[in-house]
Order: structure tokens, then sequence, then C-alpha cells
């Protein structure tokens, strides 16, 4: 009998049997029981199906209404997510939440463009309002059209519970699936934690902090931000990133420039513009200049996957980074931006409460043209 539970797949143990059993959650099956898609009689495409039954595309998305918390999943058991898509309305309205093992906490607590790291992507029932851009990397892809999808692996051993709540003022129709292992996870297997953060405007002097609070045992495994020009010309990625690891006074890991944390150089300029670029584990991947080069009001979404090199700490966390750019002067100047990021993480539970996250009014993207 096969002794490969089937978790930590990848290109060099596809051939290996195992007992797991494979699942899936979606609008046409929403307890992910084995033989039950399909079934739906009455949905948002029923008008669309009536010609046709049961069977027939009746119900692949959910309407979730202003101020509604919508369960996607709740799956008891030992197993884990293995990929998620949604599509429908991307956008900060949207708030995705999980939850491991009966924790009242969430351990994923984040609007839904910025779990999938593009915050600065919105779009309406039918058309975008903001650029898009296509994300590509192992973990995180974004594709056309409004397409979220994401490859994290997030065991759980009792318990899985996925919510997403519409804090915005309408009703969304939202598409998602949810694929999933049912298995045994070993002992030495973390759980999936991932925390938004926005501050606007930085305040002068202070370090943005990215991620703050986690106690226990664990490794942090990426970072997604979106940073927006709020009025000063110039330059603003001078700024070190910092990892204070168990109880650090100074940082045992502090970078050398905001640019080079998310592995590009030199502003990412190459022949006097900005080189946007998706890589497997960093990118640069959008760019808004209404103004051109080095101008206010720009905007930028960016990502960086600690997957072959986690950053591992057995009691607690801080990362911070710095909003920093140059004076005519040629000295430091301290940017008063806006920065919004998602930290992306493994720990034992418990899951420590997270700080509440910011009302819709101070979530919500300025509207940016087609």
């Amino acid at each position: 009998m096969p002794d490969f539970n089937g978790l930590g797949m990848n290109i060099g143990n596809l051939s290996r049997l195992s007992r797991a059993l494979t699942r899936s959650i979606s609008a046409e099956n929403k307890t992910g029981e084995k033989g039950m898609g399909a079934m739906a009689d009455s949905g948002p495409f029923s008008n669309a199906a009536s010609e046709l039954g049961r069977g027939w595309k009746v119900s692949p998305a959910h309407p979730i209404g202003a101020g509604e918390t919508y369960i996607m999943a709740d799956v008891e058991g030992s197993g884990a997510i293995q990929s998620m898509w949604i599509g429908g309305h991307v956008g900060r309205q949207l708030i995705l939440r999980i939850y491991w093992d009966d924790q009242e906490n969430p351990s994923v607590e984040c609007p839904l463009s910025d779990f999938f790291a593009c915050g600065w992507y919105e779009s309406g029932d039918n058309a975008t309002k903001g650029p898009f851009a296509p994300l590509n990397s192992i973990p995180v892809c974004v594709n056309p059209n409004r397409a979220l999808n994401c490859f994290w692996e997030m065991p759980f051993r009792k318990r899985c519970r996925i919510t997403l709540e519409n804090i915005g003022r309408k009703t969304y129709n939202t598409f998602y699936q949810i694929n999933y292992t049912l298995t045994d996870v070993p002992d030495d297997a973390a759980y999936f934690h991932a925390q938004f953060n926005r501050v606007n405007p930085v305040q002068y002097m202070e370090d943005y902090t990215i991620l703050d609070g986690v106690e226990g045992w664990g490794h942090y495994v990426g970072t997604a931000l979106q940073v927006g020009l709020n009025g000063a010309n110039g330059w603003w990625g001078e700024g070190e990133i910092k990892f204070f690891i168990d109880d650090d006074k100074y940082p045992t890991i502090c970078g050398t420039g905001t640019e080079d944390y998310f592995c590009g150089s030199f502003d990412w300029v190459v022949d006097g513009k900005y080189m946007p670029y998706n890589t497997p584990y960093a990118g640069m991947f959008f760019i808004w200049q209404p103004d051109g080069l080095f101008t206010s009001q720009q905007r930028f979404s960016m990502y960086r996957w600690h997957i072959p090199d986690p950053i591992r700490f057995e009691k607690n966390l801080k990362v911070t980074l710095q909003d920093l750019g140059w004076r005519s002067d040629i000295k430091f100047l301290p940017r008063q931006d806006d920065f919004a990021s998602t930290a992306y993480w493994y720990q034992t539970l418990p899951t420590a409460r997270f700080p509440c996250l910011p009302p819709l009014d101070r979530l919500e993207i300025y509207s940016l043209p087609d």
C-alpha cells in the first residue's frame, strides 16, 4: 500500500500513487462531496439553462449581497487546500478569511485582490475599472479576465472554513473553485497565514509595518506590496526591508533597497523607463504612470515569494519597510506614500488576533482611468 500522502506535489513526485482523496468545492458542489456536482435546480443562470435542465451550468456562481458573509467552504477532516480559483468581481470590497481547526480567529484575513497580490486591480461586473496586468508566478497568478489563482498548499488537521465577506454596497456574483485533498497531515506541517495592512499616508520618519504580532514557530514565505505615490516626485524605493526574528532589537535581516528586495535593481529603470517583470519568485508586474517617469501619482504592484529561502522564526516575527526617496541636495527623503501589503507565512497554532481591517472608505482605491 502506498505511504505517500499526496502533499508537497511537484513534477518530481507526480508519478507516485497515493490514497489521498481529491475533492472540489464550487457553487455547483458547495459541500465538495463525491458525486454531488452539477445537481443544482436553481441558481444565477437558471434562465440561461431553462431549456437544458440540471447539469447544464445552472449555478456556476453565488451572489453575495452587501453586508453578507458567504461560507465558500467548510471541510471537516484532515487534508490540505491545493489550489483556489476565484472569478467575478475583483477589489477590496470582498474580504477573504480562512479559519483552521475551529479557531475563533482567522489565519487569513485580506481583501480579495490583495490576497492575490493585485491590489490596484479593480473590476466592475462587466468591465475593468483599474488597469489590468498579468501576474505570472509559481504560487499566484492573475490571468485575463478577472481570474485569481493561487497554489499555496494549506494543510489542516480537523477543519477548514473559508468565507468571503462583502463590505461593499452592491451584490457581486462570485465564481470559485477550491480544490483540496483529504489525507494524513504530518506532525511537522504548519498552517498557512496571510495578513493585510494599509497605511495612507505612511507617517513621516516612521517605518511601514508589513507584519507584527506574530507568535509561534514558523517561517515567512512571501510579501505582496502595492505602492501609490502621494505627491512628491522622484524615486521612492530606497527603503530597507527589515526582519526582526525572535525578539530582535535590531533586525537579523536588513535589505539594501525596496527594488532589491523584490529581486530588481537600480530603480527598475532601463533605457529611461520602468521595466516590469514577472518571474517564478519575484516581480514588479504593474506600473501606472499618468505623467511619466519619476512623477507623482504613480502606482506599482510587486511580489516576492520566499519559497527557496523561507525566513524561519521560533517565537515571533516583525517585518517593516521604509518609505524613502531623495531630496534635491542628494540626501535621503522620508516619504509619505500609500503603502498596502500582504504578508504570507506558515506557523503553528493558535493564531494571534490580527489588527482590525480598516473600513471600506479607508480601503477604497481611488478611481483609475479605463
